[in-house]
Parts: C-alpha cells; structure tokens; sequence
C-alpha cells in the first residue's frame, strides 16, 4: 500500500491562471485524472491527479509556478449512504484528523483522496478498519 501524490500549485487568483497551467499540461501530454481548486481572495491552490506527477511537477516548476507534491491516501469506499461516515470513523478511531479530503466516482468506484498529517498512522487505521487503500497505480487505472 503506498500513497498517491497529487501536483499543487499555489497560484495567484486572477483570470488565465488555470488555463496556463491546463496548456502546459495539455501540451506535454500529461492527463489530468482529477482536480480540486480552493481560493481565497488573492491566491488559491490548485490540485491535480495526473498521470505523469514528477513530469508534471518539473515542467511547471519549470515555467515559474510555485509547485509541490502532496502525498495522500486513496481510500475506496462503498458508493452509498454512510461510506465517507466509513472513513471518518475509522479515522476518528484513531485520532487522526483529516485535514483535507475530496472523492470522485469513476467505474461504479467511489475513491476518496484524504490528507492528514501522519500517512503511516491513517494507512494503519484504513488496515484495520478493512478499507481498501489503492495504489498509485489502480487509482490511475480508474
């Protein structure tokens, strides 16, 4: 069970941000696979699953954005009422908060991306509470 790295990049919140990066991206051929953006007033954070991280990260860096790998878990869980409560108690269980979190549903699979401080703590946790942490790999193949 290893973890899932996602590219940030801290950028200005201003028109045009998002499609600089997006062209870059498209123009090396790395696919996006997920995203998730939050702002506040002047800056905002931009996070991307894709399928060529450390290709991703160097070309952007490359081009003048403030970038950075996050390393996270992804968790399947059931694609019905009470999966992500799943998690959150299992977490909670073990005193882990979960700082940020996100989910998609691709093939009739229901993944939820977490961040929390201590990666070896949360993936003991998922272990014991028998939750199915995928791969790099398979979270890619989604």
């Amino acid at each position: 069970m290893s973890t899932v790295k996602l590219v940030a990049v801290f950028s200005e919140n201003k028109p045009g941000q998002l499609e600089r990066v997006t062209q870059l991206l498209a123009g090396s051929g790395i696919n996006i696979q997920w995203v998730t953006i939050a702002t506040s007033e002047t800056f905002g954070v931009i996070k991307l699953l894709v399928d060529r991280c450390d290709a991703a990260f160097n070309l952007l860096k490359e081009n003048g954005f403030t970038v950075s790998l996050i390393e996270v878990l992804a968790v399947e869980v059931q694609d019905q009422p009470g999966g992500l409560h799943t998690v959150a108690e299992a977490l909670l269980r073990h005193h882990i908060n979960m700082q940020n979190a996100s989910g998609f549903v691709s093939n009739n699979r229901a993944v939820l991306l977490i961040e929390v401080k201590d990666l070896e703590q949360a993936k003991a946790a998922a272990v014991t509470a028998k939750l199915h942490l995928l791969s790099p790999e398979e979270t890619l193949r989604l």
